[in-house]
């Protein structure tokens, strides 16, 4: 019954969270429409599953800034108890190319649930005050065949230096738009303490910032982790061990 809602309503994804135990961890025969998500106090997340290319293989998938208002603010209030022990004085967001707000849609209320009275984010459109010299290419898996610019607004330094800064991405996946993120703050002498994301997809992003840093991806907290799933034999979706996701 859960399952024919999401499917013939599909608008109802990221509503609302589920207690514990309502969706069935382990169907014998496999995920069908959703694969439901784990939050930190026990609580579930129904995410759609998106079938990739090769019909074999397929990934949870989260788009914030089509949750709703209770959602979003119970992923932030997650994610700013999980970077707390950073003591991060700033969280910078990190748009999302093709659906450029949704780094930032978590990192305002993340930002607010830390205490703070502000954010600072990052931007792929460019304003003609912005600096080339603090730009970076930005290229996201979901839009492979997109290539645009990060930019950081120049007047937004001065919240920067010297500062332990957050920064904020919706979703970790391949790692292509966290290092990007990683490289701007770099060209502005800046290393964050932490990276916080809602959704850590797979584990290719770990291999990423590790070969960009040694150490880095020790950095990172996600409030809830999904695996690739491949076909099961009944026919839905199972899940891979995280730690042999590719």
């Amino acid at each position: 019954m859960i399952g024919n809602i999401f499917e013939k309503e599909p608008h109802v994804f990221w509503q609302e969270t589920a207690p514990a135990g309502t969706y069935d961890t382990a169907p014998p025969e496999g995920h069908r429409i959703f694969f439901p998500a784990l939050l930190p106090d026990g609580g579930q997340l129904a995410l759609p599953i998106r079938e990739l290319a090769d019909g074999q293989s397929a990934l949870a998938s989260l788009i914030v800034n089509q949750a709703s208002f209770e959602v979003v603010d119970r992923l932030a209030t997650a994610l700013a108890d999980l970077a707390r022990p950073f003591s991060p004085e700033v969280v910078v967001g990190l748009p999302t190319l093709g659906l450029p707000t949704l780094g930032l849609t978590l990192a305002a209320p993340a930002a607010r649930n830390l205490g703070h009275s502000r954010f600072v984010p990052l931007s792929t459109s460019r304003k003609f005050w912005y600096r080339e010299d603090l730009s970076v290419p930005l290229r996201s898996i979901t839009s492979p065949d997109q290539t645009k610019r990060l930019y950081l607004d120049p007047r937004m330094l001065p919240l920067l230096k010297g500062k332990r800064v957050l920064l904020v991405d919706d979703v970790l996946s391949s790692g292509t738009s966290i290092l990007a993120g990683l490289r701007l703050l770099k060209l502005c002498g800046i290393e964050p303490v932490a990276i916080g994301a809602a959704m850590l997809q797979t584990m290719r992003w770990k291999e990423a910032l590790e070969q960009e840093a040694s150490g880095l991806s020790e950095r990172v907290v996600g409030v809830f982790r999904t695996p690739k799933l491949t076909r099961h034999p009944g026919g839905g979706w199972q899940p891979e061990a995280l730690d042999k996701s590719a």
